[in-house]
């Protein structure tokens, strides 16, 4: 493992995270993948765990008014409930199925950011 590859990917999935409020996975996954040669399932494991310390970012957003804490905390509500289904779903994939989904949903994101109003 190389620390200054790792400060990198956390650096530039921070920098978009906090900039464009993109989840982290959409850009530490595939960094991760590439540059440091883990599975599918271990870059999604370690991006979840990441999440957790966005947290950090999130209050400039809520000290600038950013932020609606009602809603947050419904669609958190939510959020839990959904990873733990997700979480168990995707570690029963193969992990070639997993990879080609992620890599659908990212198509899919982009296309529409693209070309839809």
């Amino acid at each position: 493992m190389d620390i200054l590859t790792c400060l990198g990917i956390g650096l530039a999935g921070g920098i978009l995270s906090g900039l464009m409020g993109v989840g982290g996975g959409i850009v530490l996954i595939p960094l991760m993948v590439i540059f440091l040669k883990m599975t599918q399932h271990q870059a999604q494991g370690a991006s979840l765990a990441i999440i957790m310390l966005s947290f950090v970012s999130m209050i400039v957003y809520y000290k600038k008014g950013y932020v609606n804490p009602g809603i947050a905390a419904l669609i958190g509500v939510g959020f839990i409930a959904g990873g733990l289904i997700g979480a168990y779903f995707a570690t029963s994939l193969p992990e070639h199925v997993l990879k080609k989904c992620f890599a659908v949903l990212l198509f899919v994101a982009a296309f529409k950011m693209m070309f839809i109003k």
